[in-house]
C-alpha cells in the first residue's frame, strides 16, 4: 500500500535538458510567526517529483519550498547562478491540494500554481 500525497507536492522539470530533474534537495518549512521551521525534507525521484513531502495536511498559513539547484547542478557538472531557489506561498484552503512545479535552467527559473 502506498501513502496517501502530501498536501503540498513538487515537480522540477529542467529546461535545459528538457528532462525531470532527478536528485534535487528540497525543504518545505511552515512560517511560525516570523521563523521559519522545517516540516520535511525530500529529493526529487527519477521523475523529478516529491510526492510524499510532509504531513498529509496542514493549516493555512504561510509556506516556503526550497530547492538546493546547487546540489543539483554540480552532479550535472555545470555552472549555474542561483545556488538555492525559495518559492514562498501562502495556503488558504487547507481543503485544498499544492502542487508547486519549478522550471529550473542555469540562469533562470520560473514557478506557477499547479494541480
Amino acid at each position: 500500500m502506498t501513502a496517501a500525497r502530501s498536501h503540498v507536492t513538487t515537480h522540477v522539470l529542467d529546461s535545459t535538458i528538457g528532462r525531470p530533474a532527478a536528485g534535487v534537495p528540497v525543504i518545505l518549512e511552515h512560517d511560525d510567526l516570523g521563523n521559519w521551521v522545517m516540516l520535511a525534507s525530500a529529493e526529487t525521484d527519477a521523475d523529478g517529483r516529491v510526492e510524499h513531502f510532509g504531513p498529509e495536511a496542514l493549516p493555512a498559513g504561510r509556506y516556503r519550498v526550497t530547492f538546493d539547484t546547487a546540489t543539483y547542478f554540480h552532479e550535472q557538472e555545470v555552472k549555474a547562478f542561483y545556488p538555492e531557489v525559495h518559492i514562498v506561498f501562502e495556503l488558504a484552503d487547507p481543503a485544498a491540494h499544492y502542487h508547486v512545479p519549478l522550471l529550473l535552467s542555469p540562469f533562470a527559473y520560473s514557478t506557477y500554481r499547479g494541480s
